[in-house]
């Protein structure tokens, strides 16, 4: 299960919301090949369902991750920034034996 912090809902609302897309619309969080470290984080809104999706839900926010991205990410916590060291989304990854100095990609 992947898991929000508030700040982190606050800003995913705030962005589905600017975009008007409505409740059929969920977050879609996968991992990607590349990076500094070998892996990359990606986020993006969706509303299509595809075969082997894992459906999780916390403080509201749905999210789907495909079954390999949900091996490299069960545990983590998604997390938002927007202080002057950095802005943006922070992922919190248990799984992650090295991460980039920005934190945008890891490896396990």
């Amino acid at each position: 299960m992947v898991t929000v912090t508030d700040k982190a809902k606050s800003k995913i609302e705030h962005l589905m919301q600017d975009a008007g897309l409505d409740a059929s619309y969920f977050l879609r969080v996968s991992v990607q090949g590349g990076g500094c470290s070998g892996l990359s984080y990606n986020l993006d809104f969706d509303n299509e369902e595809k075969k082997g999706d894992q459906f999780f839900e916390d403080r509201g926010i749905r999210m789907a991750l495909d079954m390999k991205s949900f091996l490299y990410l069960a545990g983590t916590e998604l997390d938002f920034s927007d202080g002057l060291n950095g802005k943006g989304f922070n992922f919190h990854n248990p799984n992650a034996t090295r991460t980039c100095g920005c934190g945008e990609s890891f490896s396990v």
